[in-house]
């Protein structure tokens, strides 16, 4: 047993007597799990032309709804080559038909922007889209850890050692 400092800072400093190996460990299980219960979100990003044709466009934009359902946020980026830049409305246009199609999972934190050659513009999903996300990643962890440890099973027990064979009258 160990006399561990809990609170240093309190008056007076406030110690306990108890075994500092099994705190210590005890403490990193702690941080582990509260680490397996973080979420994190990514930036998925899409690129597209400004000639991107209908079926392109809208594969794409049901890449961003997912995305965006996951709970990642998205980032959609124009590319403009040669001469196509002296027609930035058009990509514009793109980037405002993407906002109207994904309103209902996702919102604007980026408005669109030109940066050198390409527009960009960043969707994160809406704050019931992403809570909604989260309670299924929490969903999937919990059914995860609960297959292991039905896979797992009772620890398997070794079979009876078999009689050894006699002479038979």
């Amino acid at each position: 047993m160990d006399l561990v400092e809990v609170n240093p800072m309190a008056k007076p400093p406030v110690c306990k007597i108890m075994d500092y190996g099994r705190f210590k460990y005890e403490e990193k299980k702690r941080a582990s799990e509260a680490k397996k219960k973080q979420v994190v979100v990514h930036l998925k990003e899409v690129k597209m032309r400004p000639k991107t044709e209908e079926h392109d466009y809208e594969f794409k934009v049901r890449n961003v709804k997912r995305f965006l359902e996951e709970g990642n946020k998205a980032r959609i980026t124009i590319m403009f080559r040669g001469r196509e830049i002296t027609h930035k409305e058009l990509g514009q246009a793109l980037l405002e038909d993407v906002i109207k199609d994904v309103k209902e999972v996702g919102v604007v934190e980026q408005v669109p922007r030109m940066e050198g050659r390409q527009m960009f513009m960043i969707l994160a999903p809406n704050p019931k889209v992403a809570q909604r996300a989260r309670d299924l990643a929490r969903q999937r962890a919990a059914q995860l850890e609960a297959e292991r440890e039905r896979e797992a099973g009772p620890a398997p027990v070794a079979p009876a050692p078999k009689a050894p064979a006699g002479p038979e009258v």
